[in-house]
């Protein structure tokens, strides 16, 4: 039987990717620097569209914190969003429900209200 060289190794080869694979969500997700091979200005622009994506969801999910906040929703959710990276098994209304508390701890929102979810809430 050969013997297996530690580039042949299935292991090594996961842990390899896995790696690589942080780094490219780090870049996306948190801001962080673009992995090696990978085009920064491309990065950017999906960066933005991942962005974009979940205010659009944040909003979905608090109308009444997007409409109070009105013009300030998109600057303070960026800010938010660039703190606050989603992490893996994180749900969008508890993304929607951080926000509200994050902008409520800065003074940005009225007192605490009961939160009103949209219909497909569960519980």
């Amino acid at each position: 039987m050969p013997e297996i060289v530690d580039g042949n190794d299935p292991s090594a080869a996961r842990e390899r990717l896995a790696a690589a694979q942080a780094e490219l969500l780090n870049a996306l997700l948190a801001n962080g620097p673009a992995p090696a091979g990978f085009d920064e200005q491309r990065l950017d622009v999906e960066r933005r569209a991942l962005l974009s994506k979940r205010r659009g969801i944040v909003r979905m999910l608090g109308p009444a914190v997007a409409d109070e906040l009105g013009d300030r929703f998109r600057p303070l959710f960026d800010a938010y969003a660039l703190d606050n990276p989603r992490r893996a098994g994180s749900r969008a209304r508890e993304d929607a429900a951080a926000f509200a508390e994050w902008c409520r701890a800065a003074g940005e929102l009225s007192a605490k209200r009961k939160v009103r979810w949209k219909f497909w809430q569960s519980n």
